[in-house]
């Protein structure tokens, strides 16, 4: 199983200042772009060849793979660091560290040891330290900085042991070095009491309530030198996100009035604390917000250029395209205009300005593929210039330029690898490249199944794309059992890479299935309209276009029409519950966190923008819509056994959905069905024996009613 590392040296410590506020759970992702120094493409060692593909994947294979995320290379160019998350024995669940690969060499060094959920390495400007946040649980210890709770810390480039940098109270949200690395600044929390009725909410506090006590948050700067903290914004918001600009003048912030994440669906603000005058701009929200498709933007990513004069953000839509703002200049005489660019390319995640220079960069999805854009020239209001930095049939998952260089360091995967970490040239395909890390090994003797691009006529004559995957070698011949797997989102699409999850690519094509992923009506990376033909159609144009999908695979003989199944999760598991109600042609289906009632899914999911957007409107004003929607109604004519999953505490999909298919499944139409429910669990399954559970049933209900191979 896991691979055994090294036992870690005795901790050393230093001394920080105590802070007392109040705890908030983290909200900040870690940052997925880092600036990156320039190292030359001289000779140095290779990874080793690939040995011959003679291992069959098994499940167990799935808990033996890692996974690299954010990357940062030392300032003199020697080293990357980068985190590394994988499963590891004890509780068993996925646990991050901080690594670090030696350029030259290729060595990678482990730094960090503590099942602490490790994120967002960042460089000393000397190189000697690497700064990070982790949420270390030690023995018994009830108080920082190893009570579990998110701190910085910060570790040595050659290793040794972390060093505390913060000892918050309750922990930190999040934090951000200062460009001259003088400072740390990190977002807490404290629980505030609405005015109106806090007499008896203070009374009564074990009571939970909808509304009235909040936490909101605060923003200190502690001085590295001195050691003494100062808050720089006050409590009376909550801080989603923030950045600091590199001059160390201003804090841009993404805001919300409490932290509910409903709050975040058109409540949410832009703003920017001015150190100088100690007041708050905010981003006037008329063009981004009331002049959007859709109100219930979600604001994501801030991103201030080197020159600290330009603030990049973008606001993305369940059901519309990602739009990305740029505010430039100072205060209320900030001038705010919209980046745009080609049709077909859709923002997916991480912006940042390249140096020197107002080129806007973000990773976007195009035709299943994830790759590195840049948009320039658009500053007069019309559609600026897109290139593509990263070409080829790519992933990429988190990227840094080299300053001085063309050459970007990129986190990606594509159909024959899992993400590593490597250094590219853009251009033409063909240009120099070099991977540095070789994170899963094991892969290397794995037998992968045949991953390409397909294509059908779905609903309306639109083309169509999915993902196919074949048995491992196959040649031909007989038709396959077949099973369809269906993304979530679904303002979202299936990556046309290899993939190690519990959602049935890899895993099922190496017991013998073909899995078809289809990127219907409503994905990103297919065009605008591609994309927003699914508002006010869900339960109707994206399953004409599965089903099409599974005729064009009949009739290329690739899939066996007498043994089909249908799965997803999510998004996937609301339309496979949606496609077993339009036909009996699926011999079994498996639906995760499955949505059945548009109604219920508005009063229970903690986004119900989602649903508002796709309804277009409320369930009092739009009832028809809501009810066509819907699978609920039509679960008479269910026919297929059908295995429904669900944590116990999800609520993005809410279990009342899975257990209302369950009942009426197994208690009135007498269709075979079993309900798994998590304990513990919310939108995702994060424990291994959850995780393990949820295939091996999946396995063994496809086997005996696809394949019909009984228990």
């Amino acid at each position: 199983m896991p691979v055994p590392v090294p036992v870690p040296v005795p901790e050393q410590s230093i001394s920080a200042l105590t802070l007392g506020v109040s705890p908030l759970p983290s909200r900040f992702p870690a940052l997925a772009c880092s600036i990156v120094l320039a190292f030359s493409f001289l000779a140095r060692p290779s990874l080793a060849q690939d040995p011959a593909r003679d291992h069959d994947v098994t499940l167990d294979d799935l808990f033996e793979v890692a996974w690299i995320e954010d990357i940062s290379v030392s300032p003199d160019g020697r080293f990357v660091a980068y985190t590394e998350t994988r499963w590891e024995s004890g509780d068993w669940k996925r646990n991050t560290d901080v690594w670090v690969v030696e350029c030259e060499t290729l060595k990678r060094t482990r730094l960090t040891f503590d099942p602490a959920s490790d994120s967002s390495p960042r460089w000393s400007p000397d190189g000697q330290w690497i700064y990070f946040q982790g949420s270390p649980k030690r023995g018994g210890e009830s108080k920082p900085p190893y009570d579990g709770k998110a701190q910085v810390f910060r570790v040595g480039a050659l290793g040794g042991d972390p060093q505390p940098v913060t000892r918050v109270e309750g922990g930190i949200e999040g934090f951000d070095l200062a460009t001259d690395g003088g400072a740390v600044f990190y977002a807490a929390s404290e629980k505030t009491t609405d005015e109106e009725w806090s007499s008896l909410r203070t009374r009564h506090d074990g009571v939970e309530y909808g509304h009235g006590v909040r936490e909101t948050s605060e923003i200190w700067r502690l001085d590295l030198e001195s050691w003494r903290a100062e808050q720089w914004v006050a409590a009376g918001r909550t801080i989603r996100d923030f950045a600091v600009s590199p001059d160390g003048s201003r804090v841009a912030m993404h805001t919300t009035p409490d932290e509910k994440l409903l709050s975040n669906e058109g409540w949410s603000r832009v703003e920017v604390y001015d150190r100088a005058t100690g007041g708050t701009w905010a981003a006037p929200e008329e063009v981004w917000r009331k002049a959007a498709p859709s109100p219930y933007g979600w604001v994501e990513g801030l991103a201030w250029s080197d020159d600290s004069l330009a603030l990049a953000f973008g606001v993305s839509y369940d059901g519309f395209p990602t739009e990305i703002w740029v505010a430039e200049g100072k205060g209320e005489g900030a001038t705010l205009r919209q980046a745009k660019w080609r049709d077909g390319v859709s923002f997916a995640w991480g912006l940042a300005w390249r140096e020197g220079t107002r080129d806007l960069c973000f990773l976007g999805e195009e035709r299943a593929r994830v790759r590195l854009y840049a948009i320039s020239g658009s500053r007069n209001g019309g559609p600026g210039e897109l290139s593509t930095l990263t070409t080829g049939d790519v992933v990429v998952g988190a990227y840094s330029f080299v300053p001085g260089s063309a050459d970007i360091a990129v986190v990606r995967s594509d159909p024959t690898h899992l993400d590593d970490l490597w250094i590219v040239s853009p251009g033409e395909p063909g240009a120099p490249e070099r991977r540095l890390t070789d994170a899963n090994p094991q892969v290397a003797r794995w037998k992968l199944p045949e991953i390409s691009l397909v294509t059908w006529k779905g609903a309306e004559g639109q083309e169509v794309e999915g993902v196919l995957e074949l048995p491992p070698g196959h040649a031909g011949g007989e038709p396959l059992p077949t099973i369809v797997q269906i993304h979530g989102g679904p303002t979202a699409s299936e990556p046309f890479c290899l993939t190690a999850s519990i959602y049935g690519r890899t895993l099922l094509p190496a017991r013998g299935y073909a899995v078809l992923s289809p990127n219907y009506r409503g994905s990103t990376g297919y065009g605008d309209k591609f994309l927003v033909d699914l508002v006010g159609r869900e339960n109707e144009i994206e399953v004409e276009d599965i089903l099409a999908g599974v005729d064009a695979m009949v009739e290329r003989g690739i899939a066996d029409r007498e043994r089909l199944g249908v799965m997803g999760w999510s998004n996937g598991g609301f339309l496979t519950n949606c496609v077993i109600t339009h036909t009996t042609r699926f011999k079994a289906a498996s639906s995760g966190a499955g949505v059945l009632d548009m109604v219920l899914q508005f009063g229970e999911e903690d986004t119900p923008g989602h649903v508002v957007n796709y309804m277009q409107g409320f369930p009092w004003s739009r009832a028809d819509a809501y009810r066509k929607a819907s699978p609920t109604y039509a679960l008479d004519k269910v026919k297929t056994p059908t295995l429904i999953h669900v944590g116990a505490n999800d609520e993005r999909c809410p279990p009342g959905h899975s257990r209302t298919l369950y009942r009426a499944l197994h208690h009135y139409a007498g269709v075979p069905a079993e309900l798994l429910v998590y304990p513990g669990e919310g939108h995702g399954l994060s424990k291994y024996e959850h995780r393990r559970a949820k295939v091996e049933w999946d396995h063994a209900w496809f086997d005996r009613y696809v394949k019909g191979a009984g228990n």
